[in-house]
């Protein structure tokens, strides 16, 4: 065991895998499958070392051979195997077996469940460090008639394929572990979930909570708290509220993405992303089917007095999604790793729609400190040759003038770079912004919100002024009905 996890069991007290594997092996109801694919049978393996499985695994199966697979489960549309529908298939299938060959009648208080994964593991060159596809489905009442269910999706940081595989044993353990006796408290099931594994071998970057026990879990929540735990570094989710897997919405698009606090999102920020997305669309190498936009709150935006405020974050996202919007929360606070983060599923093209107060952020020495290379090593991960910003004017408040590319003023030693990248086309103006609305900001928004005072309504796109206060979002009152009507004319 490494030093770290010591640490956390000496503080905690947290039971060993074996004391875990023999709480479940001892249980005399809980009773289920094991079906693993890619990396050997190393979580079922577990619970046979410890002794008393045979109450407890009514089956362990690994369908390595495709064709076997196929068979048993059925082909993808896609034709992979190392997916969350292959994952999800295999968990409906193993499920309906214990249904048909246990008899009910006979063991009324069986608590069935069935565990399974499908992973790829290290390559043989080690450039491709494997990835897959952890869950289980099960039931914590025998007269539960819809089956509650845990999706993981993990990526292997280890370069063997015995320690990746040793790894997803302890993790899948701890997860049959969790669902049984840490359900009612998702978010430490979450931490419990690294229990023996440093958080350096693997990396948890999606999971969904589904079903009759879990109808309270918000997985946009719970996908703040992979952030907050270190378990990755960004988490993406859709306007139906479940977690969204990144590499698999962003591979190989062109990708579009915002950088904002969003509390609330305003009309502005509907206008940077509208005008700027009417001009990336029609870059050259841009094709419509094959982009996607983003909203990006990066995890320093989402703290309020040195905390995270978790409801502050849910108003914010509450709203994104009403408006039909994808959402990326990272804790990349530098723009070049955010970049860094999309150029590790793309290669296509990249822009990036920002105001003048961001740009001159990016062109702040004191980002770069802790890089070798300083601002020049990130400058050569921001402006590859593929990526483009989109520059959204700021009005100055104290002499009237609209900033622009033009006449942004940087420092002065990093006059001669900004001009470098600006001569060479990687910033854009937005020159057909709407004039009327530069005034707003959302910090001016929620103040006036949070003091109950009035005209803040028209500041922000058509809807969202009635969300906002028929959720009571921000601590926002609800209206009374009268009062609801008039607003809505």
């Amino acid at each position: 065991m490494s030093t770290a996890s010591r640490n956390v069991n000496s503080f905690e007290n947290i039971p060993s895998i074996k004391a875990k594997t023999l709480r479940i092996n001892l249980n005399p109801n809980i009773y289920g499958t094991f079906a693993e694919i890619g990396a050997g049978q190393e979580t079922a393996r577990q619970f046979f070392r410890a002794g008393g499985a045979s109450g407890t695994i009514a089956k362990a199966m690994s369908a390595y051979d495709k064709s076997f697979s196929d068979a048993i489960y059925g082909v993808e549309e896609d034709g992979r195997y190392v997916t969350q529908a292959r994952l999800k298939g295999m968990l409906r299938h193993e499920m309906r077996l214990v249904e048909e060959r246990i008899s009910r009648e006979n063991n009324p208080d069986y608590l069935f469940f069935s565990y399974a994964n499908t992973v790829a593991t290290i390559d043989f060159s080690k450039r491709y460090k494997g990835h897959g596809w952890i869950g289980i489905r099960f039931q914590l009442d025998p007269k539960q008639k819809e089956y509650d269910e845990i999706v993981l999706h993990i990526r292997f940081k280890q370069n063997e394929a015995r320690l990746q595989q040793e790894t997803l044993g302890i993790l899948g353990v701890n997860l049959i572990y969790g669902a049984f006796f840490k359900y009612h408290k998702p978010k430490k099931l979450l931490k419990y979930l690294y229990d023996h594994i440093d958080k350096d071998t693997i990396e948890i970057d999606m999971v969904n909570f589904i079903g009759p026990n879990f109808k309270d879990v918000d997985n946009r929540l719970m996908s703040l708290q992979l952030i907050r735990n270190d378990m990755t570094d960004a988490v993406m989710f859709g306007p139906d509220g479940n977690n969204l897997l990144p590499a698999a919405v962003l591979y190989k698009k062109n990708i579009l993405a915002l950088r904002g606090s969003f509390r609330p999102v305003t009309k502005v920020n509907m206008d940077m992303f509208q005008k700027s997305y009417d001009i990336f669309i029609r870059e050259q190498t841009v094709e419509y089917e094959n982009t996607i936009v983003v909203f990006e709150i990066t995890l320093s935006n989402l703290k309020a007095a040195g905390e995270i405020d978790e409801q502050d974050f849910m108003d914010r996202a509450e709203l994104l999604c009403s408006l039909g919007h994808t959402v990326l929360i990272s804790n990349f606070q530098e723009y070049y790793k955010l970049v860094e983060y999309f150029n590790n599923y793309t290669k296509a093209k990249i822009g990036l729609t920002m105001g003048v107060n961001n740009l001159v952020d990016i062109f702040d020495e004191k980002y770069y400190r802790d890089l070798s290379g300083g601002i020049l090593e990130a400058f050569g991960k921001l402006f590859f040759k593929d990526l483009k910003v989109y520059l959204y004017p700021m009005k100055d408040a104290n002499t009237g003038q609209v900033m622009t590319s033009n006449n942004v003023k940087v420092h002065p030693r990093m006059k001669e770079l900004y001009k470098f990248f600006k001569y060479n086309g990687k910033v854009m103006d937005i020159i057909d912004y709407d004039p009327d609305i530069m005034h707003i900001f959302s910090r001016e928004v929620l103040k006036r919100i949070t003091n109950d005072e009035e005209g803040w309504e028209e500041m922000l796109p058509e809807g969202i002024a009635e969300v906002i206060k028929e959720k009571q979002l921000f601590g926002k009152k609800t209206l009374p009905p009268k009062e609801k009507e008039e607003v809505g004319k």
